[in-house]
């Protein structure tokens, strides 16, 4: 087996890859794959692992990769710090300027986007000065092609990098995947080819733009440094999490003239998303369903299952960026400035967001 060359190395002989996600999208399995196809079939030492929270699904998914030369062991087990190459799963973690910590002149950024970041947008502005960035629509293609976000990634991710063969990517999917789940093989492989043909690169005005440093300074609260009066004002609560991320890619979608105010919707949600109000109904005052609070919405569709007019109904995120009845949670006290880029789920278990059946309760 001839062993490839990597194009560029750190101080101390890697080439480092980091994956940024959230649960449910595949990155864990994605990261153990290329450390896989390195070893198996580039001819390279590699070191692969993962780092997730305990509820896994809908929150924070860290993959990390090492490639080096057979000659040299790999002695570093630490995260990633200094990426040569970055994968972002979900487009609504660019807007996180910590997903870039670490990223310079030498990295390679590949987001699974339809945003076109060429157009000035907030996105694209939290993006550092980096060697290049390329796009690819994996939510899209996973779905026209009944396969997984992480296998288009995967093929996206081999295009961007330079280095790594497709013919390899097909076999370690066809090893992994295909031993696994036989009957879906011929789905995933053409994801990974419409991955790798249809990543693009795109072309950001960096002026102004600095690398984002990967040290980060903390210490002790004492005296000096702990909130006025010994309060922790980052107490466990959810109230100010922008659950957007949670989403995988679809959500309730609000037919307000179908609604017959039932309240059904409300019952069902466990996150206070629907906003009823008094007001007037077929001549009648009752309590009227007025918008979707989005923000606190994580896409577990339970609204829409046990909606008996389908005035909810699955929609593709991607395509309604403008959501019509979106009205913030009015019974907050207070409607905060920002909300937090977070996201716990633990009712979304899939390992498929493609099916439509349900299983144990959690499968959409």
């Amino acid at each position: 087996m001839e062993s490839v060359r990597l194009p560029v190395v750190n101080q101390s002989g890697y080439y480092e890859i980091r994956l940024e996600s959230i649960g449910g999208l595949g990155a864990n399995l994605c990261g153990k794959m290329m450390g896989e196809l390195g070893t198996k079939y580039m001819g390279l030492n590699s070191a692969s692992f993962s780092s997730y929270g305990s509820e896994k699904t809908g929150t924070p998914v860290k993959a990390f990769i090492r490639y080096c030369e057979a000659s040299k062991d790999i002695r570093v087990h630490s995260p990633v710090t200094t990426p040569h190459l970055l994968g972002i799963f979900h487009d609504a973690l660019i807007q996180d300027h910590g997903i870039f910590s670490g990223c310079n002149s030498d990295s390679i950024v590949v987001m699974n986007t339809e945003n076109n970041l060429e157009d000035p947008c907030a996105a694209a502005n939290n993006i550092p000065s980096v060697k290049c960035v390329f796009t690819v629509p994996a939510q899209k293609i996973a779905i026209e092609t009944h396969s997984r976000i992480n296998v288009v990634m995967l093929g996206a991710m081999a295009k961007a990098s330079g280095f790594i063969p497709i013919e390899s990517v097909n076999k370690i999917c066809e090893e992994t995947l295909g031993r696994k789940y036989p009957q879906t093989l011929s789905n995933n492989l053409e994801g990974i080819r419409r991955g790798y043909n249809e990543v693009k690169r795109v072309e950001l005005t960096l002026t102004g733009r600095t690398e984002i440093s990967s040290e980060k300074e903390t210490e002790a609260w004492g005296y000096q440094t702990a909130p006025i009066g010994g309060v922790n004002p980052r107490f466990g609560s959810s109230v100010i999490s922008d659950l957007s991320a949670s989403r995988q890619g679809y959500f309730p979608f609000f037919l307000k003239e179908r609604c017959i105010n039932c309240g059904l919707c409300d019952s069902a949600c466990p996150d206070m998303v629907f906003q009823f109000q008094k007001g007037e109904y077929r001549g009648k005052e009752m309590m009227v369903n007025t918008g979707l609070d989005y923000y606190h919405c994580k896409g577990c569709l339970r609204c829409v299952s046990v909606c008996p007019v389908q005035a909810l109904v699955k929609g593709v995120e991607s395509e309604h960026p403008d959501k019509q009845w979106f009205l913030p949670n009015q019974d907050l006290i207070r409607v905060p400035d920002y909300y937090e880029a977070a996201g716990p789920d633990g009712y979304v278990t899939s390992e498929s967001y493609l099916t439509e059946k349900r299983i144990e309760g959690g499968e959409i």
